[in-house]
């Protein structure tokens, strides 16, 4: 069996601060664009109008930083097509990861809401087109649209949740079952398939040890483990969990053996 092969720990530096105000911003507003945003879906078309104009729009590029934390900015961006990592940097240079974002999904309502700085950083994982509202609109659209300011609270709330089961995990759950959570996590995004799932493009181990708190060596190991057991395989270019059910007991097992 084909055993994965480490890539050495990196110590990277936190992104410099960067704005939008360095990018190119394209010469086209589209309301049928915003039409692909979650956020704004079931708006009438003369606020999608109002709202297309009133964004600046911007064409990303891979690993550019669109967002830095404690950054004294307050829009809202909307992901009409790409995708982000939102992330931030310990002192040492550590990357911790919270969340990727989507086609369709939105980033930077917490600054926006509370007018405070940003609270992490954002870097386009691939080529995509933004579209980024000041917070003045932003907090307009929520006063004037009531389905969108309870969507944006259903987020938060969703966020919360996440983050705190997240904060359980990592204080209650040792690197191995902390690396059964995330891959769990991998196989509902990707859907399973008679408790199959296939992760293609297989994940990163840096984005995996960012997701976790961990290194990267720490995370090869633990793979290697997996596909020894037969519990993961490696199909060209994907990583396979065979046995979603299993990885799910396991991750139970770990969870309630700390509560008894």
């Amino acid at each position: 069996m084909n055993r994965l092969k480490a890539a050495p720990s990196i110590i990277r530096a936190p992104p410099s601060p960067t704005t939008f105000d360095r990018m190119a911003d394209t010469p086209h507003r589209s309301t049928l664009a915003l039409r692909r945003v979650a956020l704004l879906d079931g708006l009438p078309e003369q606020r999608l109008d109002l709202l297309a104009q009133q964004c600046a729009w911007h064409s990303v590029a891979p690993h550019q930083v669109l967002a830095t934390r404690a950054e004294d900015r307050c829009e809202v961006y909307f992901l009409v097509t790409g995708r982000v990592r939102v992330t931030t940097y310990s002192a040492n240079g550590r990357q911790v990861t919270f969340r990727d974002c989507a086609t369709g999904e939105h980033f930077g309502d917490i600054a926006a809401i509370d007018g405070m700085p940003r609270s992490a950083d954002v870097v386009a994982l691939e080529s995509g087109l933004i579209a980024s509202l000041a917070r003045e609109h932003f907090l307009a659209l929520l006063n004037d649209e009531p389905q969108v300011a309870l969507r944006v609270m259903r987020g938060l709330a969703s966020l919360v949740r996440q983050l705190s089961e997240r904060v359980i995990d990592l204080s209650t759950l040792g690197v191995q079952h902390r690396l059964h959570v995330e891959l769990l996590r991998l196989a509902q995004q990707a859907e399973v398939h008679e408790n199959r799932a296939r992760l293609d493009p297989s994940p990163r181990h840096a984005a995996l040890a960012g997701q976790i708190s961990t290194n990267r060596e720490q995370i090869t190991r633990e793979l290697n483990a997996l596909l020894r057991e037969g519990l993961l395989a490696k199909e060209d270019k994907a990583l396979v969990i065979t046995d979603v059910a299993a990885l799910a007991a396991r991750i139970s097992q770990a969870r309630g053996g700390l509560s008894a």
